[in-house]
């Protein structure tokens, strides 16, 4: 594979960028956290991207990777058998994956850029030397959970385990993480077993090498049905299409606080420019800061880190392409909308304070006389984040109203307050104060959909401000 992805780098990637290659993955030490094989911290800010292996050309994928790269951006997660008809339709040199819609029989040519496998070993080595990791789905859901139209799904356990195999060897030298699943709940114990056989063929395939989590169905996480396999290493979760809090992202604390224990994030909360609820003639399309408030609920909830997403970016859609869901613009106009470029700053705001004693912290806020006021619900939840070693405590504010807070959570006898904005990443200190007591504080503004981060640091630890590097 090595000798293979050199040639295709010479002869179709544009120059990478200036940056680290990207790391190998582990989990951390106390099981919350993703970090290198260096055990240092790694935030995973993720962007769907499913049908990047299927629709893009070559420099459309180096287009689309060059900017998430630019844009802060850790992982890019796509589908190798790809939903809109992958097994079908074929990607944009006109090659399939399977012969006879069948995964025993995989398409494979000599050469560096004549079948479908090529064009996805480009893509990931793309996006390795811009120092992203690919979040590798080996297939969406949909082919080993429908039936096709004259039979069974197209996996079945036997198969699944080799293919798996096939792709963990193929790819045992790339910067990846499985993830099985695809959009689709486990309805059977078959259907368990098909899953189960694929990451034991990923394992042996790759001896090993990397994590591997389930994408599930809106809604849900690979917690339901796998969260005690050993195979399992983190939970993801399909928060999904929705705006409220309650019974959605209030999920993500659910399954941090699962035994035994492991890291989880978000996979897939709402996109950008998505219909709410996917009801647009009753609630219309989401905005940025609609993407925004589960960047920071998510986070704050336990989460070691976050994927975000856009409508048109998913589906790799443009005009003349098929499009599902009506798409407000093009993948390409897409990647320059205000809530993917927001994403970094929260990034940021995590990577200046100690990552790895992080825990969620809702007793940071004091509950109001009116508690549907603060903490709030629906939209209007407030969340809270602190570290075990009292150092530092941060409070999302998603609307301008005033809210008190909890001072005894940090350690020093002094505490320095700043503000936080989500929307540009930029600090203002604006005050030391006593630790003592409770302390009101109210956001610099009172617009509805104007969030705020509030961080109390103890004075004598000096921190770098919210969002610059420590």
């Amino acid at each position: 594979m090595t000798a293979r992805l050199a040639l295709l780098a010479t002869l179709f990637a544009a120059p990478a960028l200036a940056a680290d290659p990207a790391p190998r993955l582990a989990v951390s030490d106390n099981h919350r956290f993703l970090v290198t094989a260096e055990k240092k911290p790694f935030f995973w800010l993720g962007d769907t991207a499913w049908e990047l292996f299927h629709r893009a050309t070559r420099e459309e994928a180096v287009q689309y990777i060059d900017a998430r790269a630019n844009q802060g951006y850790t992982v890019i997660q796509a589908v190798a058998i790809a939903e809109f008809d992958g097994d079908t339709v074929p990607n944009a040199y006109g090659h399939l994956p399977f012969a006879d819609r069948d995964p025993a029989k995989l398409l494979t040519k000599d050469g560096p850029a004549n079948d479908y496998w090529d064009h996805v070993d480009f893509v990931v080595k793309a996006a390795n030397e811009r120092g992203l990791v690919v979040a590798f789905l080996p297939t969406w859901g949909r082919y080993w959970h429908d039936r096709k139209q004259d039979g069974p799904a197209l996996f079945d356990a036997a198969k699944a385990d080799a293919y798996g195999a096939w792709l963990g060897q193929r790819y045992a030298d790339a910067a990846v993480v499985w993830v099985l699943g695809g959009d689709r709940s486990v309805a059977t114990e078959g259907q368990k077993g098909v899953i189960r056989a694929m990451a034991a063929g990923l394992t042996r395939g790759d001896s090993g090498k990397h994590l591997c989590t389930f994408h599930p169905s809106g809604g849900s996480g690979s917690s339901k049905d796998f969260h005690a396999d050993a195979w399992l290493d983190f939970n993801m979760r399909q928060n999904g299409h929705a705006l409220e809090y309650t019974g959605r992202y209030d999920q993500t604390r659910v399954d941090y606080d699962r035994t035994p224990v492991k890291p989880v994030i978000d996979g897939e909360p709402i996109y950008e420019g998505h219909p709410v609820a996917f009801d647009a003639k009753k609630f219309g399309h989401t905005t940025a800061a609609d993407v925004r408030r589960p960047l920071y609920w998510d986070l704050f909830g336990g989460a070691c880190g976050h994927t975000y997403g856009h409508h048109s970016v998913w589906a790799m859609w443009k005009p003349g392409v098929a499009e599902v869901n009506a798409p407000l613009m093009s993948w390409a106009d897409a990647l320059n909308e205000p809530g993917g470029q927001q994403m970094q700053h929260g990034r940021r705001l995590i990577e200046s304070r100690p990552v790895l004693t992080r825990i969620p912290a809702d007793d940071v806020i004091v509950t109001d006389r009116v508690a549907t006021s603060v903490p709030g619900a629906g939209t209007r939840r407030f969340v809270a984040t602190r570290d075990t070693d009292g150092t530092y405590a941060m409070a999302y504010a998603p609307i301008g109203r005033a809210f008190s807070v909890n001072m005894g959570v940090i350690q020093g006898p002094k505490v320095t307050a700043s503000w936080f904005n989500p929307r540009t990443g930029a600090a203002t200190k604006f005050g030391e104060f006593a630790n003592t007591g409770t302390r009101e504080f109210t956001p610099p503004d009172a617009g509805e959909l104007l969030d705020w981060v509030l961080v109390l640091d103890d004075a004598a630890k000096g921190y770098a401000p919210p969002g610059q590097s420590r």
